[in-house]
């Protein structure tokens, strides 16, 4: 007679803190604002970050923005590293975009060099939710690149009323545009986007790394420039996957009948 056993979850690895260099941080209990953890078991390739500034709604201030930068260069050299995760530690706020706050204290100069990085920052990351780029309604406009990437994701015209009038969005109506991938419904936990994201994760995470780098190579590259330059672009990632050990054992996979086993090389 068989009996099913219960299953045991991995134990957690614990989150390793990136304290910014020359600020001071205001998260939760003074602590770092931004913390990293690695998955274990099963889901080991999975990174997670975790944005946690509680008393300005995870808003993009320095610290936070220094410790994300420290934190992303750490994990660009982590090999180990194959699907990475963004969530908050603020219950019912993911991100509250720039501190406006800070921003109202920084001189012309500083605003510059803030920007700059935050621009530096955004090239690398539920239904409840509400989004848009609300700048307008501060006197302001996006300075973090979405006058660029908006248009990209939705078209010019759309981009252009989004902007004009600072409208903010449901998780379903960013949805039904094409501005995100997926909505569901919240949870009594309040972390329903995080178990969907996972999930996606966890479907990207048997897949072999290298084309799925490359992958991601070829598509923002390619987006910048025209077509044919484009087709270029993913000819020289083509190029580059042709020697891999994933591929070879992905034809000899599909070869047996089998399923892959995929090492990073």
């Amino acid at each position: 007679m068989l009996r099913a056993l219960p299953r045991v979850p991995w134990p957690q690895r614990p989150w390793k803190p990136f304290l910014a260099r020359g600020w001071a941080s205001d998260g939760a209990t003074g602590g770092p604002e931004i913390q990293v953890r690695a998955l274990a078991g099963p889901d080991q390739g999975i990174t997670e970050i975790l944005m946690n500034r509680p008393r300005a709604r995870n808003a993009l201030g320095n610290v936070l923005v220094g410790e994300l930068l420290e934190a992303l260069a750490c994990l660009r050299q982590d090999q180990q590293v194959r699907v990475l995760l963004f969530r908050s530690g603020v219950k019912g706020v993911f991100c509250a975009g720039a501190d406006l706050k800070e921003r109202e204290q920084m001189s012309e100069a500083e605003v510059e060099v803030f920007v700059q990085r935050l621009r530096g920052l955004m090239n690398d990351i539920a239904s409840s939710a509400v989004m848009g780029l609300i700048e307008t309604t501060r006197g302001l406009l996006p300075g973090a690149g979405g006058t660029q990437r908006l248009p990209r994701c939705l078209g010019v015209a759309l981009a252009k009323e989004l902007i004009f009038t600072g409208r903010r969005l449901s998780g379903a109506e960013a949805q039904a545009l094409g501005l995100v991938n997926h909505s569901v419904a919240q949870n009594e936990e309040g972390n329903a986007a995080y178990h969907r994201a996972r999930a996606l994760a966890q479907e990207i995470l048997p897949q072999a790394p290298v084309a799925v780098r490359l992958g991601k190579v070829a598509i923002d590259r390619g987006m910048e420039v025209d077509i044919a330059s484009g087709m270029a672009i993913e000819g020289m990632c083509y190029a580059q996957n042709i020697p891999t050990r994933d591929r070879l054992e992905g034809m000899a996979a599909f070869r047996e009948k089998r399923l892959p086993r995929f090492v990073g090389e």
